[in-house]
């Protein structure tokens, strides 16, 4: 079935951006268009307006974005748009884009697109209506499908700008893997990771979810499909802060966020890469574990090491399922790293627990990082349902 012949009228779309002064500062950069009812405060508040008010191209210009990236998307070809501006847009408004299939013209391959603009409180601030013909994709032979994705090593990266994640980043892209940089709320660090990979000649991208929500994963999934073709591995490094809870005054809510993080995340995810892996019958899985699921555990993290122990069972279950279909579950399971997860441990603590390990250090981001990349290669094709134990001795089983 064709692009267009999916897509039926009544299919909707919707996306939402806060205008911040960036967007105008860059709007202005790009356009040249300084008008001062836009730009100067002191200006504005002379006029009836009495604040700046945003560009109203500006504003409509996320309607390209949810033509381009959600419906149709990728094939669009946007020829026609009627706008009306009813109300002024400012800095700090949260805006909600929409867009609904109204009409359908098969000869021509178009459909008209019902585009409205809301803000924060449900006032409609911009409407129109678009024309966009849909280009369909030349389909490349299967031989041709299989010499590709023999020649790409694609990595899904989840929680890749913490200490662990844009450790492992670095060294798959070293490795040759283009990346998808998946992040949750720092968006500069993703940026800047980016621009670090793409030095290392590969390509990257990147990409916000919240992966405890499945619409959200569908979305990151969605995006990691238009950007790349194949999906050599995906690494779990997302995680939560590990406030100490004495047992007394510890909620069923501790215990729920550490298993959305490890299992619920999880599930949505895979539930969608699968089929990616299936296809090209190859693909490597690597979840992050922790030595204390394996050792006395320190007292009151009984949330994260309760969701640690039951990511245990969900690997290797998936490892005994998924083994036959060529995808491969594998764990690396540090010790206590240097990174921001462990910023409000007492230094005392740490140096004693420096102080215990039989290599007298914690373990470094890059150390992780080197067992991830190496269950992410080839040399560990015959092995799944493993666990790479980097705690430098202090657990040796």
């Amino acid at each position: 079935m064709s692009r267009f012949e999916q897509i039926q009228i009544g299919d909707r779309a919707e996306i939402s951006h806060k205008v911040v002064q960036d967007d105008i500062d860059r709007f202005v950069e790009l356009t040249g268009d300084d008008n001062k009812l836009h730009t100067d405060k002191a200006y504005a508040a002379k006029t009836t307006f009495k604040k700046p008010v945003v560009h109203g191209m500006l504003g409509a210009s996320f309607i390209s974005t949810i033509i381009g990236t959600r419906l149709p998307g990728d094939g669009a070809l946007w020829f026609s748009q009627s706008l009306e501006f009813l109300m002024p847009v400012r800095v700090g408004d949260d805006l909600t884009i929409t867009a609904e299939v109204i009409k359908k013209y098969d000869k021509l391959q178009t459909i008209e697109i019902q585009t409205d603009i809301y803000n924060q409180d449900k006032q409609k601030v911009t409407t129109g209506v678009a024309k966009v013909k849909i280009i369909e994709e030349i389909v490349p032979t299967q031989e041709q499908e299989v010499s590709t994705s023999n020649k790409n090593k694609v990595a899904l990266v989840v929680g890749a700008t913490g200490g662990i994640g844009k450790a492992a980043s670095l060294m798959l892209a070293k490795e040759g893997f283009d990346v998808l940089i998946h992040y949750f709320s720092d968006h500069a660090g993703a940026l800047e990771l980016k621009q670090q990979l793409q030095q290392l000649n590969v390509k990257a991208e990147t990409c916000k979810a919240d992966v405890t929500k499945e619409e959200d994963v569908k979305e990151l999934i969605k995006f990691f499909k238009r950007k790349f073709d194949v999906l050599t591995v995906v690494v779990n490094c997302a995680t939560l802060k590990l406030p100490n809870i004495k047992i007394e005054n510890l909620d069923w809510e501790d215990i729920q966020k550490q298993i959305d993080i490890n299992i619920k995340s999880n599930f949505f995810l895979l539930n969608l890469c699968f089929p990616i892996m299936e296809k090209a019958k190859y693909g490597k899985i690597v979840f992050l574990e922790t030595q204390y699921t394996e050792s006395t555990p320190p007292p009151e993290l009984l949330p994260y090491i309760t969701a640690k122990a039951a990511l245990y069972g969900f690997g290797k279950s998936l490892a005994v399922e998924l083994a036959s279909r060529g995808i491969r579950v594998n764990f690396v399971s540090p010790s206590m790293t240097e990174t921001e997860l462990i910023a409000n441990i007492p230094e005392k603590v740490r140096l004693v627990t420096a102080a215990k390990t039989p290599l007298r250090r914690l373990a470094n981001p890059e150390d992780i990082a080197h067992a991830i990349a190496f269950l992410a290669s080839d040399k560990s094709d015959f092995m799944t349902g493993e666990t790479l134990r980097v705690n430098g001795g202090q657990v040796m089983i």
